[in-house]
């Protein structure tokens, strides 16, 4: 595995929980009712995750992807759970943009309503993403990984 691949593996993942972790202390400003606060960590965490998002597209396609090096008894289990995780963090990114723009537009009763939910899921997802990372890098050793446009051309 290159050190690019890493690098970008560890840092995708810095992102992601970064933007978790200020996610939480922006929830936990506008319960606080600091609102200024809560803007300025929402935003913040936004630009981690949408950081996170734009790295691992990039990586994704220059570098390509990596296959679970684990063993097969735990290979099923995982393809699952990345596939749960995949399915989560979609559902969750669209919702954080449409919590986004309610925010923007000036429409905080709807803001108000979703903005729960969204940091919630978000904080599932950031929490499954480790998970997966962890069974990708950490616990067992990392299978190959192929580059996006050489699988497409053979």
């Amino acid at each position: 595995m290159s050190v690019a691949n890493i690098v970008l593996s560890y840092f995708n993942e810095l992102c992601i929980i970064s933007s978790a972790v200020v996610f939480g202390f922006g929830w936990a400003s506008i319960r606080k009712q600091k609102v200024d606060r809560h803007r300025r960590l929402m935003l913040t965490g936004s630009v981690l995750a949408a950081l996170f998002f734009i790295t691992y597209v990039l990586k994704t396609f220059l570098i390509g992807d990596t296959a679970f090096g684990g063993p097969k008894s735990v290979a099923s289990f995982y393809y699952i759970f990345l596939q749960s995780h995949s399915i989560l963090a979609t559902f969750a990114a669209i919702l954080g943009i449409i919590t986004l723009v309610f925010a923007f537009r000036g429409r905080f009763q709807k803001h108000r309503r979703i903005g729960p939910w969204t940091v919630s899921i978000w904080f599932i997802t950031a929490a499954t993403g480790l998970t997966v990372f962890i069974l990708l890098y950490i616990a067992f050793p990392p299978g190959p990984t192929t580059n996006l446009f050489r699988a497409w051309l053979g």
